[in-house]
């Protein structure tokens, strides 16, 4: 199966990315694994005319928007996200008909649709700073209500909030939490900013995926309780040895995030199927929107 895999990637002049979040067999065949802005960012400086995104729809949406000449290809179409789901374009709209003008500050775990009517994108490891380079008083942050509080105790600014979350990490709570430190009282409890607040509170660091294992790989610290999906294991133990990691919680799995097979991987090689591509009306505002927060980076 990987061996068919790599010939039809190497044919198609193709690169497979894989989410975090991925199953480890996935991400062992992947030619990139990260966090999905980063993933698509990475691939747009290469030379692949296709990408194969082993994620979840926005994901491949925000691969299209970055990578408008490129074939993408998502290897289930049924693979979407929650929270991504909790807010449309047509509701963004009337909600803002609602409030004073103001920013519109969006997560990039949101349809391409919904970054074309943000001012700016965010990601959990940049939404503070993001919030606070803006010349305003107030904003409007959507669709995560748990990123946004978590946001707005680190700055002054009025943050209105959207009423959606991602349901794994706002699952998580501090009962769990302490029943974790309980069974493994020397660990260090890494939190998603996707978790609730009074979970972040308690945290003893707050961070993205790729912040979790860059943080692990740094710290002294040799067992850690981690609070996010349970895929994010995988790459820890595999780019820290010797350190050991916890879930948080056995519950925090993404089924979307898990349906992806090697089978699919192959035949969306085979047929090119799955392909999502973002119409240059909505992919051009919402370009705007990604590429001014990637400017505050620079």
């Amino acid at each position: 199966m990987l061996a068919k895999i790599r010939k039809l990637l190497k044919q198609r002049n193709a690169i497979m990315l894989a989410h975090n979040y991925q199953p480890p067999e996935i991400q062992e065949m992947a030619d990139l694994c990260g966090d999905s802005l980063e993933l698509s960012i990475r691939a747009a400086d290469t030379d692949a005319e296709m990408i194969v995104f082993c994620g979840v729809h926005f994901m491949a949406e925000t691969a299209s928007i970055l990578s408008p000449d490129k074939t993408v290809l998502l290897p289930r179409a049924d693979a979407g996200c929650p929270m991504a789901d909790m807010i449309t374009p047509a509701a963004l709209s009337g909600r803002l008909r609602t409030i004073p003008e103001m920013p519109v500050v969006t997560y990039v775990n949101s349809s391409a649709a919904v970054k074309a009517l943000s001012t700016i994108c965010c990601t959990s490891a940049n939404a503070i700073d993001v919030v606070n380079s803006l010349d305003a008083d107030q904003l409007l942050m959507t669709p995560d209500r748990n990123l946004a509080r978590n946001t707005a105790r680190h700055s002054t600014k009025k943050i209105h909030l959207w009423d959606g979350c991602c349901p794994i990490h706002d699952r998580l709570t501090v009962a769990d939490v302490e029943a974790a430190r309980a069974a493994h009282p020397d660990a260090v409890f890494m939190a998603h900013p996707e978790c609730r607040p009074e979970v972040v509170e308690i945290a003893d660091a707050a961070l993205s995926t790729s912040g979790m294992i860059r943080f692990a790989a740094e710290s002294d610290a040799t067992e850690f309780i981690v609070g996010t999906e349970v895929g994010l294991l995988y790459p820890l133990v595999q780019k820290t040895p010797g350190k050991k990691f916890y879930p948080a919680s056995e519950k925090m799995v993404c089924p979307d995030m898990k349906k992806i097979t090697p089978q699919d991987i192959l035949a969306c090689l085979e047929d090119l199927s799955g392909q999502v591509k973002v119409p240059e009306d909505i992919r051009v505002p919402a370009l705007a929107a990604v590429t001014r927060m990637i400017d505050l980076s620079r």
